[in-house]
């Protein structure tokens, strides 16, 4: 996902990407520890989308205290 993807989102909807990223992140954790999954660097990918998602958050101000 690119980050120009991102920034066309919501801020609903990024606050629910960011919760299935979470979500999907923990699933690749458990089929890597489980090897039903042969790519390891998917968890990567993932972690990258998060911190993108977090920064477009940050920018709008979504999220702050």
């Amino acid at each position: 996902m690119t980050i120009e993807e991102i920034r066309e989102f919501s801020d609903s909807a990024l606050t629910a990407k960011l919760e299935d990223s979470y979500r999907d992140l923990m699933n690749l954790r458990f089929r890597i520890a489980t090897r039903q999954i042969q790519n390891v660097h998917l968890p990567r990918a993932t972690r990258k989308d998060i911190a993108r998602i977090k920064t477009i958050m940050t920018e709008r101000g979504i999220g702050q205290a």
